[in-house]
Parts: C-alpha cells; structure tokens; sequence
C-alpha cells in the first residue's frame, strides 16, 4: 500500500462507533437462552474440518490497557479446575463431531503461557484423547514473554506448536509503565530469536496504537525495531479506551492518550514503515510478508475472517472452548458463560456453558458474505455477488446501503463502477465504516452505542 494522506476532516467526520466485523452479525446480536439442542443439531451439520479456539483467562498480573476475559491470579492450581472442565466441555462436543479434522487450534486469553509445561501438557493429551487432529495441524499460541521461560518454549515446541504471536505493544518504557506491562526489549529479541531456531513455521508480533503517551518519534522506534526482528506476521491494533465497562483502563488517565489526528499518525506510520519493509498490508490491523500465507491467500482472494481476525480456515467452522469462547458453525453462533463460576456450575450439572447464541437467516449469511469481501479483499463484483445469492437487482436489495455509501463515494473513498465496489487505498481505514453500511443491524439502539471507534 502506498503512502497515503488523511486530512482532519475526513477523521473527524469517519472517526465513529463501529464494528471490527470478525463476524456478521456481531457477538452482540446474540440472544440469551439459546436451546443447547441447537449446538448438538449444528454439529451434525458441521464441515470436515474444522477449527478450534480455546480461551485460557488466567493472568499472573493485570494490563491496564486489557479488555479481555480474564482472571488475575497467582494461584497456579486455579488451571489445574479449569482444565478439569475443559476435559468435561470437550467429552461433551466429541460424541457429536464423528470422524471431524481438527485442522487448526489456537490458544488465546488471557495468558495461555500462565499455564506450567505439566499443565501445557495435559492440554495437548486431553486435546488429542478428545478430537481427530490433523497430522499437519496449525497449532498456535499467544505468549506473554514474561511468562515463557526458554524451556517453556522449547516444551510448545516439543508438543507440535509450530506458530507462536507475542504481545509487544509497545517498546518504549514510559508506555510500558503507564499500561503495568513491563517486559525486557532483550527478552523479546532473544525469544523471537529463538522461536525462530526451534523451527516455528510462524512468528507474529502484537503492537498496539492509542497507548498512552504514544508519540509518533518513540512509536516508530517501536516499529524499527519489529521490523528488526523479522517477524512473519505483526498485528496493529487500536487501543480502544472504555474505562466504563474495563475497571483496568481506569488506571488509565485520559490527558495521557494520544489525540485522534496523532493516534491516525500512528497508524500512518505504521502502515507505511512495514509496507516499506515488504510487509503486505492486508488490511485494518494485519501485515505480513508477501510469502506468507495470508498475504498469499489475499492474493488469491481466498482470505477470509472470523473471531481470531483474518484468516485461511473459513469463517464458519469455529468451535471455541472455554469461559467466553464463541462458536461459528453452518450460520450459527454460540457463546459461553464470560463469568468462571458460571461456567463451571454448567458444566458439572453435565450441561453445556453455552449462555447466549444466534441463528442467521438468508440475509444474514450474505451481508456476512459481502461484509467479507470488502473486509478481506477491498472490492465486490456486484454482478457475480448477485448471481451467487441468487439477487435479481443488486442495488434494489441494498437501496439503504447504496444512501449510506454515497458520502464514502464523494470523498474518494470508496468508487463504484461497471459493477464493482472497490475500497480505495485512501478508504481502507475506514474500511469498517464502508462495511457498515451493509450492516442490518447497526441502527439497533441495543448495539451501536458498544463499539469501539475506527481510531
């Protein structure tokens, strides 16, 4: 992507509430008291091969900046229970997934790396006594570097993990200081270094933008050294301030975070520094080397996206465990309990977690369709869209998008022509906004008012 120049108008005017789309509708469209009978049915329906996400909350010590699930603890026999549970939700999901590959697993958080190699191991077993596991699965892991000591690392090697993401954030100290994630540069650069010796197929590194005190002469150190390291993949995201609904970021002061137009610098930079790298951009918070496979799978318009961000395994064949992970099966959504106790009480009454859940309707399924198109690829053949969902008039069928897009259209956003939607490069910030006006459900006093903002 080519350097481009955003004027204070257009931030002011697109710097709005909206969604990061990593499925349509949102996991706020989701209605309580979802018949647990459904999940079973869905299973029966599932795909071949599919994907699993497990959420592990535990964390030795908070990050202001954090809105994740998550439980502060220094109590290390509190995974050994949640483990004890997870072994239960897996019994409860296998009878029903038959002879279903398990082609990629991930595990996220919280901290994954809070848990010991005696309890990484567990997993790993419980995981394959479970579920039919591809030999050549993607097995991945998000790593604090405080809590992975070198023979942790060597221990995710050792059990098949072939892809690693650490959370940098940020390099400079007054930063690190001010979110209470102090973490050594060296630290980082040895682990990065060593991941790579050990032979993991894929290394991402997580910056953050908005952070407090985030200026844009320390942040592009920051990025400098990233870009230093290598990585195969660095996720950019935007640091979203609601101290109302994360007690954490009220440790936060608000003259602290940068303003919008320098928090848009940020993201200039960053965009521009690892696209002069050879960093493919592959859109709102993704960059990766042009040999990787998401940069190649865009390439290819096979990209796609769902609750992990962009992906190549499909956005409809995720099954996710533990307290909060959400599902995304054949048009169905699902959720469990967020609250621990809550889903171990379903759990050991021999129930499902399963508190909240979603079934899309014909509509639905091909906004998700056209939402992922533009997210992914920045373009849509109108024509080919139609006759794939079987749409006699495009535009007739999106008359209140086409209203909504006409200010993107006038500021060069977004251009449409001989029966394409393209997202111009100057659009592909607000490329959540675009999408949004395809969005049904947006205009729901229920939802609107919770996302975060674009920047």
């Amino acid at each position: 992507m080519t350097a481009v120049t955003w004027d204070q108008q257009l931030i002011d005017k697109y710097n709005i509430n909206g969604p990061r789309y990593t499925s349509y509708p949102t996991a706020l469209a989701l209605q309580p008291n979802f018949p647990h009978q459904k999940v079973f049915e869905t299973l029966a329906s599932a795909p071949q091969e599919l994907s699993l996400y497990l959420h592990l909350p535990f964390c030795h010590k908070l990050c202001y900046y954090c809105g994740c699930n998550k439980v502060i603890t220094r109590h290390q026999h509190k995974a050994d229970r949640y483990l004890d549970m997870l072994a239960q939700e897996m019994a409860m999901y296998a009878e029903h997934l038959g002879d279903r590959v398990i082609t990629q697993i991930h595990l996220g958080g919280g901290t994954p790396t809070f848990l010991t190699e005696v309890q990484l191991t567990r997993l790993h077993t419980l995981l394959n006594r479970y579920f039919l596991i591809a030999e050549s699965a993607e097995l991945s892991i998000e790593i604090d570097p405080r809590s992975c000591s070198d023979d942790k690392l060597r221990h995710l090697r050792a059990l098949g993990f072939n892809r690693v993401s650490y959370g940098v954030q940020d390099f400079d100290e007054k930063v690190q200081i001010a979110i209470n994630r102090v973490q050594d540069t060296e630290l980082i650069k040895h682990q990065v270094q060593l991941s790579r010796e050990l032979g993991f197929s894929s290394i991402n590194l997580d910056l953050i933008y908005g952070l407090p005190y985030q200026q844009p002469t320390s942040f592009a150190a920051s990025i400098d050294q990233v870009i230093e390291l290598a990585p195969d993949r660095v996720s950019l995201f935007s640091y979203a301030h609601l101290p109302q609904r994360f007690a954490g970021q009220r440790k936060i002061p608000d003259s602290s975070l940068p303003s919008a137009p320098i928090k848009l610098e940020l993201l200039q930079l960053g965009i521009t520094r690892f696209s002069a790298a050879g960093y493919q951009f592959i859109g709102m918070d993704h960059f990766a080397k042009a040999d990787d496979e998401l940069a190649i799978a865009q390439q290819q318009g096979r990209l796609q996206r769902n609750f992990q961000g962009y992906t190549t395994a499909g956005q409809d064949c995720m099954l996710g465990l533990g307290a909060s992970s959400i599902s995304q099966i054949n048009g169905v959504l699902w959720q469990n309990s967020k609250d621990l106790p809550d889903y171990y009480r379903a759990l050991e009454g021999d129930e499902l977690p399963v508190v909240k859940g979603f079934s899309l309707s014909a509509d639905d399924r091909l906004r998700a369709a056209l939402i992922a198109q533009l997210i992914c690829h920045f373009e849509l053949d109108t024509k080919t869209f139609s006759e794939t969902w079987q749409i006699d008039d495009f535009w007739h069928y999106f008359a209140a998008a086409q209203a909504k897009l006409q200010p993107f259209i006038e500021d060069g956003l977004v251009v449409i022509s001989e029966g394409v939607i393209q997202v111009t490069e100057r659009g592909r910030l607000w490329v959540r906004s675009i999408c949004a006006c395809f969005d049904a459900y947006l205009d729901s006093e229920a939802t609107a008012p919770r996302y975060s903002k674009v920047v």
